[in-house]
């Protein structure tokens, strides 16, 4: 069973929204994965996702109601195969947490999506655009399952 944990700065916006749209895609494609997400920084501990995210996220047919955020913790490097960042400064901020000797690959959700003009999925906390997120995400999920479906 592969395990993904995918991660924003306050897991309130992008990284749930990846996780339940991949954990929803995965179902539908007969993949056995194990996802999570969490956030860089600490600010939302315990808090839902973000209102409008769970109202976008709701009208494409995704329930994030039941996650709360959390923080990105040294054990995630080993609880899990891949960890994938929603944009470079979260990215870098994983190459910081990483301990010593962790070979846990972690990189941008966005990158070696084929067709893609971007490889960050922009904050929508700040921009405000949920659906141009959510497509992004959308995108890179359907492009790492079918990834993950020829690879095994």
């Amino acid at each position: 069973m592969k395990r993904i944990l995918f991660v924003c700065l306050g897991n309130i916006c992008r990284s749930p929204a990846a996780e339940a749209v991949f954990a929803a895609r995965a179902a539908v494609a007969g993949l056995r994965v194990m996802v999570d997400s969490a956030g860089t920084g600490d600010w939302h501990i315990g808090d839902p996702p973000y209102p409008p995210m769970i109202r976008a996220a709701a009208a494409r047919g995704y329930d994030l109601s039941a996650l709360r955020a959390r923080q990105v913790a040294a054990a995630d490097f080993d609880a899990f195969d891949l960890i994938l960042a929603m944009d470079r400064k979260n990215l870098t901020a994983l190459d910081r947490l990483r301990p010593t000797g962790s070979l846990t690959p972690v990189r941008l959700f966005l990158d070696g999506i084929e067709g893609m003009a971007q490889n960050e999925v922009p904050d929508p906390y700040y921009t405000r655009d949920f659906a141009e997120s959510l497509d992004l995400i959308e995108a890179a999920t359907d492009a790492l399952i079918e990834r993950i479906s020829r690879v095994g």
